[in-house]
């Protein structure tokens, strides 16, 4: 069984994706810089080792991306069924033996592992659906041209169900019409960080949602066409840059070879 749900035909954009879990009750955004030059190693060494060995303590692991933008930056995502079981699967994988095994290999490369978001779905369903079947073999290289940008809005207090009716019901259908696929939409976690030996960005208060296109060129034409609606540039941009603590955050991201997301 899969963390975050059951493997089951899910409903997403209106169509059926059989063999899909809606993932998952509880996510963590990890964005990871390295030290120059050592991205591939780390990249190569997770998707060897700590892909099969985290799903098999209950941790799906949703995403894995390059940062396009840096080329010291790994962004990856992984789910939970909640936050007990976040912290049962964290201690079983820590303190299990893969990890133990090959933590020596992957600590010297990491400069900064703390840059961590804790979320949750913003809605019923807005998080990540995703078929582990699908993903691809340990050695398999496919072609990934498959572009995913990542946004980030930061309020100062906690996310208002006001705003998640607003970017549900008019932001959305906005991005969506401009070329963009949303593929999930999430807020902060506010509980307590049930594993302490990892932190987490405990203070901030976000709204992250993903989106993919076809390739670069289209996504290129996505920021085209928003600059050229006239609610986007007339109204609900300067509407959306009010409410928000500081400039939104966007993440410019390749899919890896292994990654549930992008495919």
């Amino acid at each position: 069984m899969q963390a975050g749900g059951h493997a089951a035909a899910v409903q997403r954009d209106g169509q059926t994706v059989h063999g899909a879990t809606a993932c998952c009750a509880i996510v963590e955004l990890r964005q990871y810089t390295l030290y120059p030059g050592k991205r591939d190693s780390l990249i190569w060494l997770f998707e060897e080792k700590f892909i099969e060995s985290q799903q098999d303590v209950g941790i799906e692991v949703v995403a894995q991306f390059h940062d396009i933008n840096d080329a010291n930056r790994f962004v990856w995502i992984r789910g939970f069924d909640g936050m007990e079981a976040r912290l049962k699967a964290l201690t079983d994988f820590y303190y299990g033996p893969v990890w133990q095994a090959h933590r020596n290999q992957a600590n010297p490369m990491l400069y900064d592992n703390d840059n961590v978001l804790l979320l949750h779905p913003a809605t019923v369903g807005s998080g990540f659906v995703v078929d582990a079947g699908k993903r691809p073999a340990r050695g398999d290289r496919p072609a990934r041209d498959t572009f995913v940008v990542g946004t980030i809005y930061y309020f100062e207090h906690q996310v208002s169900e006001a705003f998640v009716a607003q970017f549900e019901h008019e932001l959305k259908p906005l991005f969506e019409n401009g070329g963009a696929r949303v593929l999930a939409s999430y807020v902060s976690e506010k509980g307590k960080n049930t594993f302490e030996r990892l932190p987490v960005r405990e203070q901030d208060n976000v709204f992250v949602w993903f989106a993919s296109f076809t390739d670069r060129q289209a996504y290129e034409r996505y920021i085209d066409a928003l600059a050229h609606d006239e609610r986007w540039s007339g109204e609900l941009f300067a509407k959306l840059n009010k409410m928000l603590h500081k400039p939104p955050e966007t993440l410019m991201l390749q899919p890896t070879a292994r990654s549930l997301v992008g495919h």
